[in-house]
């Protein structure tokens, strides 16, 4: 799995002051919590861009003053008007201790409902889990190759090892629909 590497400093003060004088600077106060203690951090947004503006699942490894902390992003806050990276939440890694973690789903094969003709709809792009953190992964891979036009894949039909999966059983997470031209060439068909 992708490792991001951050250099942090460790947050002396607190408060709207000390926040603002952080982020006049170009950098963005953040928090690392779950593990023995809290920590307040801040870092530069520079170095956070890999692990914010992405669709990929990745680890942080933040190094506050010699120490390093491996962690998952939890919560992002952007400012409303600059939309801008105001503040990071980061979830330390411990290793006999389970997370809740969104993974992204990663559809692999050619779906024989688009082979016939029908549109391919991805309709949820992460999955929520609970596992410990060794068994964390990039993407989850759910093969469409057998799924056939007007048919679903559920989050049910997800198999998993050491993960329990958190969300309801019977939501779609790919379906193929049928197209308007097929619509029209069964029409045709059938008179």
């Amino acid at each position: 799995m992708k490792t991001i590497t951050i250099q942090g400093h460790l947050r002396t003060e607190t408060g709207k002051a000390s926040t603002r004088q952080i982020r006049s600077q170009e950098n963005v106060p953040g928090v690392i919590y779950g593990g023995a203690k809290e920590i307040n951090f801040y870092a530069s947004a520079k170095e956070l861009k890999p692990l914010v503006y992405t669709s990929k699942f990745q680890l942080a490894e933040v190094n506050i003053d010699g120490e390093v902390h491996r962690a998952i992003l939890k919560d992002l806050q952007f400012d409303k008007v600059k939309d801008v990276l105001t503040h990071i939440d980061l979830l330390e890694l411990v290793e006999d201790k389970k997370l809740i973690a969104d993974i992204p789903i990663a559809l692999t094969g050619n779906a024989a409902g688009v082979k016939a003709g029908g549109k391919l709809i991805h309709k949820l792009k992460t999955i929520k889990v609970k596992c410990l953190p060794k068994d964390l992964k990039e993407a989850i891979q759910v093969d469409i190759t057998n799924l056939e036009v007007n048919g679903n894949i559920r989050v049910e039909d997800i198999k998993t090892e050491n993960m329990e999966i958190m969300n309801p059983p019977r939501i779609p997470v790919a379906s193929i629909v049928m197209t308007r031209q097929l619509r029209q060439e069964e029409a045709a068909a059938g008179k």
